[in-house]
């Protein structure tokens, strides 16, 4: 056995599947393999609540019988998606999601309910109808990570994924820093469930584990990585003077209920934007604020929530969120504006969570199943870890029986920007609104970054993030066009040529470049 970039290894493990992450899509994806008999290791670098799912407030976009249809849901996120979906894989995702919430309820998951003893439904931006399940209210994610964690899945915590081994065949193990240092296991399957890539901008909805490095191992271990330049920046995300890190976002549900979003003059802020006002699509309602804030000067618009008979109850998180700024929802305006949230692009999968990459998949929000396109429609994000995560921890069984060994688990030097630094580079020039100068900018900045071997946590964190903003910029420099979260101030219109994905590969040198187009989206 080699060396790993912090010495010798530590040890050695054996697995027929390597989930990495404990959120939705990780724990899903776990369990659907163990009760397949395969042996599976979870690492998870926090703890068993610091995942993006615990935070997430609104709810499952899940059809409801007789009231809603598979082609209405279908038809909702492939107009948010602004031509990039790939529609076979929304119709496949989205009619799984009955199946998923009946294996979740199965779990004990405990969803709110309405005055006639059924599953309560609220409505949010971009949806016809109200198809929206939650629970505890506005703690939808806690109670999803609740009844997964409770399925007793045995994860290793503290540790981090540093590099996916693979030779010519695929996969053949995962290499791991741990509290006992550098470990191996050999594995013929990893699953990549990492969640998102918040922690690129100073100011998001995500945790601070949220650092891309499900993005990082998946170019190093060779897949393909499309879409990453459509970041959907939560319209509505509570705002005080000065606050960076994780914010709390104020739930699209709010406005599902009857909030109104207006200016600092108290004028609507998405009249005569789109036809369905508050709710469009968070792309639409993220722009509108930030195209009113430039225009007024400010540096948030307000979120009016005082008519919602029982706001306390109905939202109990955000009343917390609200009153621990000193602002009270009930008899306050909710001073808010948009920030990074969630990552519609990633690692390209089908809709069994599989890669190019033998025995690498994805799941969850670190993969590009082709269900967001240039969008993400609300509350679909649960829904795809559930049901991804299911077909991905399935799909591993297809390799149960290889018997690999890792050769040789040493990395090479990846490039290297400080944190602070970076997040201020990305906020200034690949936020909600770009043009070709700042992102020229950010370009040069990223390719004088240093090349180090990473030898700890943050090392591997930093290093992700780095990799992850230059192929972001890339990509979002090459889209010379404004679809969907991705707005250049130069080039306003969507181009119809450009309605493709594009994407983004590692070479053997470790410098990422465009890979060959391919055409995708709605025909």
């Amino acid at each position: 056995m080699t060396r790993a970039p912090g010495g010798a290894i530590a040890w050695e493990a054996r697995a027929d599947l390597v989930v990495v992450g404990g959120g939705v899509a990780g724990l899903t994806a776990a369990r659907a393999a163990s009760v397949r008999g395969l042996n599976v290791l979870t690492v998870s670098k926090g703890g068993p609540t610091d995942t993006a799912t615990q935070y997430a407030q609104g709810g499952i976009a899940v059809v409801a019988p007789q009231r809603d249809s598979v082609d209405s849901h279908v038809e909702d996120t492939v107009e948010a998606g602004a031509g990039l979906c790939d529609e076979a894989a929304v119709r496949s995702i989205v009619a799984g999601g009955q199946r998923a919430i009946a294996a979740l309820t199965d779990l004990g998951a405990v969803f709110d309910l309405g005055r006639d003893g059924a599953v309560s439904r609220t409505r949010e931006g971009g949806h016809s109808t109200r198809r929206i399940i939650h629970a505890g209210g506005d703690a939808t994610g806690a109670e999803v990570q609740r009844a997964l964690n409770a399925a007793g899945m045995p994860v290793l915590f503290g540790a981090s994924a540093a590099r996916v081994v693979t030779d010519a065949a695929g996969v053949t193990g995962l290499l791991v820093l741990s509290k006992e240092g550098y470990g191996v296991v050999h594995t013929p399957s990893v699953l990549l469930a990492t969640g998102g890539l918040g922690q690129l901008y100073s100011c998001s909805t995500n945790p601070p584990g949220a650092t891309a490095d499900g993005i990082g191992l998946a170019l190093d271990a060779g897949a393909t990585v499309e879409d990453i330049e459509f970041v959907q920046f939560h319209p509505t995300v509570l705002y005080t003077p000065g606050g960076t890190g994780r914010r709390p976002l104020i739930s699209e549900a709010v406005r599902g209920e009857g909030a109104k979003l207006v200016d600092t003059e108290g004028n609507s802020v998405t009249k005569g934007v789109h036809p369905r006002g508050d709710l469009a699509p968070r792309d639409v309602v993220s722009k509108a604020i930030s195209a009113r804030m430039r225009q007024l000067g400010t540096d948030h618009v307000f979120l009016d929530a005082r008519a919602i008979p029982g706001f306390a109850q109905r939202f109990p998180t955000i009343t917390a969120s609200c009153l621990a700024a000193g602002i009270d929802p009930a008899h306050q305006l909710i001073p808010v504006a948009p920030a990074a949230h969630y990552q519609c692009g990633g690692v390209v999968t089908d809709v069994n969570g599989c890669t190019e990459v033998p025995g690498l998949l994805a799941a969850g929000e670190v993969a590009r199943t082709g269900l967001h396109g240039a969008n993400r429609l609300a509350s679909n994000s649960l829904l795809e870890g559930l049901v991804v995560g299911e077909r991905a921890g399935a799909a591993a069984a297809q390799r149960a029986d290889l018997r690999v060994e890792v050769k040789d688990p040493g990395q090479r030097a990846m490039p290297h920007m400080p944190r602070e630094k970076l997040q201020a580079l990305m906020t200034e020039h690949a936020s909600v609104v770009r043009d070709g100068s700042g992102l020229a900018i950010a370009a040069a900045e990223l390719a004088a970054a240093s090349q180090v071997v990473s030898e700890s946590v943050d090392a591997l964190e930093d290093a992700a993030l780095t990799i992850t903003a230059t192929a972001l910029v890339l990509a979002a420099d090459a889209r010379t066009e404004s679809r969907g979260c991705h707005t250049r101030s130069d080039y306003p219109d969507a181009i119809e040529t450009q309605r493709r994905s594009i994407p983004v590969r590692m070479d053997r040198s470790g410098e990422l470049q465009l890979a060959e187009l391919r055409l995708t989206g709605v025909r």
